[in-house]
């Protein structure tokens, strides 16, 4: 690092050192000379000074380039920052480029490793992530014996320091082992940088600076042996490498026993460390090309061909082709003799050949020959040529490839037979006819090979538009589920409906067993035995059951649902048949289903998690607002109440009149807003309970208002008060009790806020549909923007001075008891200000009219 830094600076970079551990080498110190350095800051800890790197010293300063030696070091306690790494990134934010150093024993991903082979766990350690981020990494390597040598001679450690070393963590057979991991670690890097080269270059070629094998496996016998040949390879050059199978699309009807074969080849290839793909196309050969190149292989192995050769000229040779098209992949062709200790798959019934098709096809060609028999004559044979090739395209688009040969062949035998001169035999008089019958067969034969082309491809097409939209639909639904049993319900019918087969959903409880939390579509529940591989699956985090290698005497097939939270349950799937899931294509499917429903799970609980907090938040703010408003607001008035009576108990007698008249005005007063505020406390409660239920009745709004002000006199004396409520309104229907409390919450609101020299107002009217009563003061107003904050539980507005303020309660309850009555309650600053609360009541039909009295009555 210092050797670079002084090249760095010679070029007219400003290098300055931030840090550098000695260790007391005189070479080391020898480098420092001639650069700026940093003076270290001190922190005390436990009554000792440490010397540490001064990060704010470094950003004040801000050089091009900084030297930070040993990035995993562990900061002093008070530092900024726990780790030098983080002081580094902070660096880096701040524009300052950086160059430090680091052991390959610190790195974060090698820490276990490291542990394993030197027995020692490092503390310091730096995330991976850092060195993701640097722009250049550069290793110092030298030989095992090269380093332990420079530890005797004091180069490293000085003293007995070094000795300790070289007998613990720096023995030869550790020092092999980081300095492997250390060559890996930087060809890891340097392979990113070059993958990210070339694909900002657009290069498409193999670039064989690292050895990747591919298999090409057609069939289970050929391709064991391959798949051996080429683990022994793998291992042999430590090369990644690649099994894959290639099937054209319509072949899963035609060969299930072979491509149940193939499967299991797969599975075990996985097994060796192979990655494995089921490819599908028409063209053997680019397909294998294409998957090679987009993975860089650089070898691909193949059987040796065992067909005659003959054929092979005829139909052509896959072998030959990859040869002649691989241009820059090697191809290595291997003699994959069957051997006897083959792993046979497991037994499965084998297809019986269908005759049904084939016969089908010899009844069309039948049916167009007597159909056209009229024709003969009338029509040139060129003519009749198009009809049967016309039944041959018919088969090939109904029946598939082998009933369309099988028609080809019988076509051409039927004209030749029933109109070719001499007729009713197969000889031919004209030479020419075998000419046409040739032409006629090759044409039968391609037209039908491409129509059964078009129609596998088609189908291959509907399966996959048939996979894209299960798992649209599944995504929609999940996301569209308004609650975590929707959920549920969703995935397990969206999965039954995919697979055609009965599923279930397994959710853990709180002590991590698993539950069914969906009902089966069949009678009868997951016995205990089903339940219990669910529960491996779910602790293993691997798929187990029908299908798969790990208990596959089970009914079901199990999956995890795996997220990076990690497995939150487990989705069961219950096939009739075994082989429907055991394809690749249907195993990745519902893997993408399982992956789906994990993470629209996962979603859900993070959502149920964030509203419980928010609610614990909530309720805890509520809970303290209310303790620190009933602490102050209840010690207040009984402060008030005890000085008052202590005071009478004491010197009563001693007291005049007047004083002690005085003393008991203010212990009534204190008592009556203890009570409304215990009032408050307790209706607050019923709101909260959705306890309140109005008592309707027809009532005068005039003595109504009257009962609410004799109630707040006291408050009010002294103060002015201006009545607009008209004797002659009508009865209204309204709860007399709630809205007398209403009035009185009103009021003593607006005797707090308005100064004791401006007077109150309150104005009622009836209207035809309602009644309308505001309550206005010249107090300090409503603030813009807070017309609705003012009807918040424990919302308190800046009161006068000396106000004893109140629980903010008051307004909250008058909001809900004339909601509950089906109003509304609304605040505005008023004009010229002060603050207007209007509230109105709907006024409902008038009452009827009292019976006339009875003659007589009085």
């Amino acid at each position: 690092m210092l050797l670079e830094a002084r090249e760095r600076g010679a070029a007219g970079v400003e290098v300055v050192i931030g840090v550098v551990e000695t260790h007391g080498r005189p070479e080391t110190a020898a480098l420092l000379e001639g650069f700026e350095r940093l003076p270290p800051k001190t922190v005390e800890y436990r009554g000792a000074a440490l010397p540490e790197f001064d990060l704010d010293a470094a950003l004040e300063r801000h050089p091009q380039l900084l030297l930070v030696d040993e990035l995993a070091h562990t900061n002093a306690p008070g530092s900024r920052h726990a780790k030098r790494w983080q002081d580094v990134e902070e660096l880096l934010e701040a524009g300052i480029h950086v160059y430090t150093t680091l052991n390959v024993q610190h790195v974060d991903s090698l820490n276990d490793v490291v542990a394993q082979v030197t027995g020692v766990t490092v503390r310091e350690t730096v995330p991976d992530s850092i060195l993701d981020r640097a722009d250049e990494i550069e290793l110092v390597d030298i030989p095992p014996d090269d380093l332990m040598q420079r530890l005797r001679e004091g180069k490293v450690y000085l003293g007995p320091q070094a000795e300790r070393a070289l007998q613990s963590f720096f023995r030869k057979g550790n020092l092999i082992a980081l300095r492997e991991l250390a060559l890996r670690k930087t060809a890891e890097r340097v392979d990113a940088q070059l993958e990210s080269h070339r694909r900002l270059e657009g290069i498409t070629g193999t670039w064989d600076v690292r050895e990747r094998l591919l298999v090409c496996v057609a069939d289970f016998e050929s391709g064991l042996a391959l798949v051996r040949e080429a683990r022994r390879m793998a291992v042999a050059l430590r090369a990644e490498w690649f099994v894959v199978h290639v099937e054209r699309p319509g072949e899963l009807g035609a060969r299930v026993r072979d491509r149940e074969k193939i499967v299991d080849l797969l599975a075990f290839a996985e097994e060796l460390g192979a990655h494995t793909a089921m490819l599908s196309g028409h063209d053997l050969r680019e397909e294998l090309l294409s998957f090679a190149r987009g993975r860089h292989v650089s070898r691909i192995l193949i059987a040796k061909p065992r067909r005659a050769r003959w054929l092979e000229a005829i139909a052509g040779s896959l072998t030959n082709e990859l040869i002649r098209s691989a241009r820059d992949i090697d191809v290595y062709v291997v003699d994959a003799k069957r051997t006897a200790a083959a792993p046979a798959p497991a037994p499965r019934p084998d297809t019986a050949f269908d005759t049904r098709p084939h016969l089908l096809a010899l009844a069309i060609v039948g049916v167009v020959t007597m159909l056209i028999a009229p024709l003969y004559g009338r029509l040139d044979r060129i003519n009749l040529v198009m009809i049967y090739l016309l039944a041959v395209l018919l088969v090939a688009v109904r029946l598939g490839r082998g009933p369309a040969v099988v028609a080809s062949f019988v076509s051409v035998a039927a004209f030749d037979f029933f109109y070719v001169t001499p007729r009713y035999t197969f000889a031919v008089s004209d030479t020419q006819y075998l000419v046409t019958f040739a032409v006629m067969l090759g044409t039968a034969l391609l037209v039908s090979t491409l129509t059964v082309r078009m129609r596998e491809q088609a189908e291959g097409a509907r399966d996959r538009e048939r996979r894209t939209a299960a798992l649209y639909a599944l995504t929609r639904d999940l996301a569209s589920a308004a609650s975590e049993v929707d959920l549920l319900e969703v995935a397990v019918a969206r999965a039954r409906e995919t697979f055609d087969c009965d599923a279930m959903l397994f959710l853990p409880d709180a002590g991590g067993t698993l539950a069914p939390r969906t009902a089966p579509r069949t009678a009868a529940a997951p016995d205990a035995r089903e339940l219990a591989v669910a529960q491996w699956t779910f602790q293993n985090a691997q798929a187990a059951g029908r299908g798969t290698a790990t208990l596959p005497a089970a009914l079901g097939r199990y999956q995890p649902l795996e997220t990076q939270r990690g497995v939150l349950g487990v989705l069961g799937v219950y096939p009739a048949d075994a082989r429907a899931l055991a394809t690749p294509d249907a195993a990745r499917l519902l893997e993408t289903f399982a992956r789906q429903t994990a993470l629209a799970l996962e979603r859900s609980q993070l959502e149920t998690d964030t509203e419980r907090t928010r609610m614990s938040a909530e309720r805890e703010r509520l809970r303290n607002t209310l303790l620190a408003s009933v602490s102050h607001d209840l010690r207040t008035p009984l402060a008030s109440i005890t000085g008052a009576t202590t005071t009478l108990l004491q010197v009563g007698d001693r007291l005049d009149p007047d004083t002690q008249r005085e003393l008991l005005e203010s212990v009534a007063a204190q008592a009556r807003r203890l009570n409304r505020l215990v009032g408050n406390l307790l209706e607050m409660t019923r709101v909260e309970a959705g306890g309140i239920t109005p008592r309707m009745d027809w009532h005068s709004i005039e003595e109504v208002v009257g009962a609410a002000l004799g109630h707040v006199e006291p408050e009010l004396r002294g103060r002015a008060l201006e009545l607009d409520v008209p004797r002659d309104l009508p009865l209204v229907r309204f709860d007399a009790t709630a809205i007398e409390q209403v009035l009185v919450n009103l009021f003593e609101n607006a005797a707090k806020y308005a100064p004791a020299d401006q007077p109150i107002t309150v104005r009622a009217r009836v209207t035809a549909d309602e009644l309308q009563v505001e309550v206005l003061d010249r107090g300090i107003g409503v603030r813009p923007g807070e017309e609705e904050r003012v009807f918040e539980k424990f919302y308190r507005a800046p009161a006068a001075a000396g106000d004893p303020g109140g629980l903010g309660l008051g307004l909250a309850i008058c909001r809900a008891i004339v909601q509950a009555h089906g109003g509304t309650l609304v605040a505005r600053a008023r004009e010229g200000g002060g603050a207007a609360f209007r509230f109105a009541l709907p006024r409902g039909p008038s009452p009827a009219p009292a019976p006339d009295a009875p003659q007589g009555a009085r």
